[in-house]
């Protein structure tokens, strides 16, 4: 870090606009060390793709660190003493490297493909249907309470087996054990997650055993015949369905309430996609890219790496910011702008590499829907409200609330 510039993720002015933060990391040669992560940060788009398209680069210290060696660094982080935390959470499909990666993955894989997900398409429209004909009365609504909140974990849901009535009760669970994912992690916010992680095992508990009376058609039906065929353990089936429906709530929410705060911000450009309805696809591939939901996260490498013309020892630690390399103007002309007809965008925010986003087709599904359903249902639409404010810390990105105000068609 230089004398003259502080990496200040968890203030205020980083939540509003990380974006002046990122662009002086990109502007420092070479990676950066981050003190208070002990991680050296990489910023700009090619080191971030070298690093996490690097098969020595991996996401678990299991390969580079003994078993006490791991506990300490637990401790250290305040990682421990979180029974079912630990068990389901920091052990996931996401955290896991190599054969138990792909074994874990390849089970649920087929239920997230291109030809699956698009089979969804009419259940969706009916669900946005029902939820926008809801709201339609109303001069003004929250649109991230109100509308963005309610379609993606209904949506994973059903495709997981969750009945309609209980989605509500799982995102409350996701974000309370997601926050403990970013760098302040006081015994308060550690009581949480680990709270809200028991009670979400002990409902997937009884979920599991009423598909295992009743199987059905759904992921985990299909999940309990993998388990039965020795291709999955009794917690990594609980962690795979944990994070399948974590993952299905937070990243889509934000970037459904980050991708509209982006049409608001630039009304041309909203009314380019009311006059060309086909630009719907690129321009949420752009909302992606423009405001990544996670801007962060983490690799180790397994034996001596050189990146950005520096070697580094086995064991280091590095940060990978997906948030900063999508604004890299080295990689996006006019990497500030936000363009719904942006052609080529190889954005990373879906990441890259083995840990490739696997529920990327169906996000970009429900937003592609939502939004087109919005703007051919409502003449117009703004901010009803000052600036939004958004989510402090690292690891997220989506305004904590949208006041909008809109009129029907």
């Amino acid at each position: 870090m230089t004398a003259s510039f502080q990496f200040q993720p968890l203030s205020p002015d980083f939540a509003q606009d990380p974006y002046r933060q990122y662009a002086e990391l990109r502007a420092i040669p070479g990676l950066t060390y981050f003190e208070d992560f002990d991680i050296w940060l990489a910023s700009r788009f090619e080191d971030v793709s070298q690093i996490v398209l690097d098969a020595r680069m991996v996401r678990t210290m299991d390969h580079i660190a003994s078993r006490e060696e791991i506990t300490a660094q637990q401790r250290a982080a305040n990682w421990h003493d979180m029974p079912h935390h630990e068990r389901f959470v920091q052990f996931s499909l996401l955290d896991s490297d190599g054969g138990v990666h792909d074994r874990l993955r390849k089970q649920v894989f087929q239920l997230f493909t291109p030809v699956m997900v698009n089979k969804l398409r009419d259940e969706i429209q009916t669900y946005v249907d029902g939820l926008i004909d809801s709201l339609a009365d109303r001069e003004e609504i929250d649109f991230t309470a109100d509308l963005a909140a309610h379609v993606p974990g209904h949506i994973i849901g059903r495709v997981l087996g969750v009945p309609d009535e209980d989605c509500p009760q799982l995102r409350i669970w996701s974000e309370n054990i997601v926050q403990f994912f970013d760098i302040d992690r006081s015994e308060a916010r550690k009581e949480l997650a680990e709270r809200n992680t028991t009670e979400f095992y002990e409902y997937l508990t009884r979920l599991k055993a009423e598909r295992e009376a009743k199987p059905g058609e759904d992921l985990l039906s299909r999940m309990i015949e993998a388990q039965k065929a020795g291709l999955m353990n009794e917690d990594e089936f609980i962690s795979t369905a944990m994070l399948i429906l974590m993952a299905g709530h937070g990243s889509t929410i934000d970037v459904l309430g980050s991708g509209m705060h982006a049409l608001l911000r630039f009304p041309d450009q909203m009314q380019r996609l009311r006059d060309e309805p086909g630009l719907m696809k690129t321009a949420v591939q752009e909302m992606f890219r423009f405001e990544s939901p996670l801007p962060f996260f983490h690799r180790y490498c397994v034996e001596e790496v050189e990146v950005a013309g520096k070697t580094y020892p086995r064991g280091t630690k590095f940060g990978v910011l997906y948030g900063s390399a999508n604004r890299d103007p080295a990689q996006f002309p006019e990497a500030d702008r936000f363009d719904v007809g942006r052609t080529p965008n190889w954005h990373i925010a879906f990441g890259r590499g083995a840990h490739f986003c696997l529920g990327n087709h169906l996000a970009r599904l429900d937003m592609d829907i939502i939004f087109s359903s919005l703007l051919r249902r409502f003449s117009h639409m703004e901010l009803s409200g000052g600036t939004p404010a958004y989510k402090r810390g690292l690891s997220v990105r989506g305004p904590v609330s949208l006041p909008l105000a809109w009129k029907p068609a």
